[in-house]
């Protein structure tokens, strides 16, 4: 199983036909990933503790707080059952990767990162998913080595993904009418061609290797799930840019595909 990166940007969207990236991620079980998974992994951006945590729950519930949204955005639910099983795997793969202290959460639902864009790809919610938190005050090492201690669930059908975003400064949103901010353009291409050239130790300190790294991620969270991804596929990675698109002048939605080498 291939992991991914999905740019999941503003919960909208889950309702607002004018994104691009809404297209390529009800085209998921069509054009993308055609054999159903097992389960799914998800590590959002929106999910930050100070140890690994793993949600043990045998039925998700949604964490919807968009009541000023627009309909039907209050409404969406997104009964994705759980997998307590899964979440036992998660917990012991990391154990055994060096990550001792593991938490599980039996009472959260999933966030707007992990629902959103599930809610578009599998929209049925019948795949169990299993929802895992990042660490900001760990740099993209410490997540690519988790990605690495999971790597073994891709051998049974886990689908795993990062989600977040390639950049993310919600202090310097533009608009749809403008072009790409200089600064979010050259984050965003350097970030592509550091993966595809396979420079894994370069992502995961961007914070001194990239172009304005500051501007493009003020805070981390919304790249830190992309090193989870990474990881969870070896050195030797094969890169597929599947979807890229921008709004709001510097929100940049890249997805990637990452495929072990054989």
């Amino acid at each position: 199983m291939d992991t991914f990166f999905i740019g999941h940007g503003a919960p909208t969207v889950a309702i607002d036909d004018s994104l691009p990236i809404r297209p390529f991620l009800q085209s998921w079980q069509e054009k993308i990933l055609t054999t159903k998974p097992r389960g799914i992994l998800i590590i959002s951006a929106h999910w930050e503790t100070l140890e690994p945590t793993v949600t043990v729950v045998d039925r998700n519930d949604t964490i919807n707080v968009f009541q000023a949204f627009p309909q039907p955005m209050p409404q969406l639910r997104y009964p994705a059952p759980g997998s307590p099983e899964l979440a036992k795997q998660v917990k012991e793969l990391l154990i055994k990767g060096g990550f001792e202290k593991v938490q599980e959460e039996k009472c959260r639902g999933l966030d707007h990162g992990a629902w959103v864009p599930l809610i578009l790809m599998y929209p049925d919610a019948d795949v169990p998913v299993v929802e895992l938190s990042i660490q900001t005050h760990r740099d993209g090492t410490h997540h690519y080595n988790m990605g690495k201690a999971l790597a073994p669930l891709r051998d049974q059908g886990v689908l795993i993904i990062g989600s977040g975003n390639a950049t993310h400064n919600l202090q310097a949103l533009g608009s749809d009418n403008e072009p790409v901010y200089p600064w979010a353009l050259a984050f965003d291409t350097w970030l592509e061609e550091a993966l595809v050239d396979g420079r894994h130790e370069d992502v995961n300190h961007y914070e001194a290797k990239a172009p304005s790294p500051r501007m493009a991620h003020p805070t981390p969270e919304h790249i830190l799930p992309l090193h989870v991804a990474l990881g969870a596929v070896g050195e030797k990675a094969k890169v597929e840019l599947l979807h890229h698109s921008w709004s709001l002048a510097s929100l940049s939605y890249a997805s990637y595909r990452f495929t072990a080498a054989q």
